[in-house]
């Protein structure tokens, strides 16, 4: 998945992983869209962001 960091945040998703590339400042993402799986997770530790990518990146 590739996604492009924009200069809006996403106002309703808080994010507060500060080393990935689309974090912004007051726990935003600023990714144009976000991905989370995997399908059939049945709790929120069976969870990760697709969309996360190392700040360094």
């Amino acid at each position: 998945m590739r996604v492009s960091k924009t200069n809006n945040p996403i106002s309703r998703v808080k994010c507060v992983v500060n080393t990935c590339h689309f974090y912004v400042p007051g726990d935003h993402c600023a990714a144009e869209q976000i991905e989370v799986q995997p399908r059939n997770a049945v709790s929120s530790q069976e969870t990760d962001c697709a969309t996360f990518a190392p700040k360094n990146e």
